[in-house]
């Protein structure tokens, strides 16, 4: 059925360098898309009634090949879903394309910490790959975040089992 270019992934990385939401959506933009999703995260200044000054990222060694895993897992899956009569045509002849990243290092308040953008020919699909690509980024990259509070304290969110 030729489902091979089904799916377009256009970037899966950690950066260091800033994200925006602008980069990401001009990645996936083309002529054959109806609709563009995009998602992004941002720092905000407070978490459980506290006041956040900054945030830092730290990434476990693995999670570069893990965010490519994760994307790669979402895009098999998309496509065994659309072999199996879960899609038209159409869809199959358009590609979805996709493109996340997530920061790494200090960020400040408004700064996107995950951005991720996908386009597709129709709004249902789009809409349905972002959601659950934001979500599995968020489940499974190794990624764990200091949060440094005006008190002075310092807590670290995801570094549990």
């Amino acid at each position: 059925m030729g489902t091979e270019a089904a799916f377009e992934v256009v970037s899966a990385v950690l950066s260091a360098e800033p994200i925006s939401v602008d980069q990401a959506i001009a990645a996936v933009e083309s002529d054959t898309a109806g609709a563009v999703v995009s998602f992004s995260g941002v720092v905000r200044n407070h978490d459980d009634g506290k006041s956040v000054e900054r945030l830092s990222y730290s990434a476990h060694p693995t999670a570069h090949q893990v965010m490519s895993d994760v994307v790669a897992r979402l895009v098999a899956e998309q496509n065994a879903a659309r072999d199996n009569g879960g899609s038209s045509g159409d869809a199959v002849r358009q590609p979805v394309r996709i493109w996340a990243a997530h920061r790494i290092g200090m960020l400040e308040i408004g700064d996107p910490a995950l951005v991720c953008a996908v386009s597709a020919a129709h709004r249902g699909q789009a809409f349905a790959v972002c959601s659950e690509l934001v979500d599995r980024i968020k489940e499974q990259v190794p990624i764990w975040k200091e949060q440094f509070f005006s008190d002075g304290t310092v807590e670290w969110v995801g570094a549990g089992a």
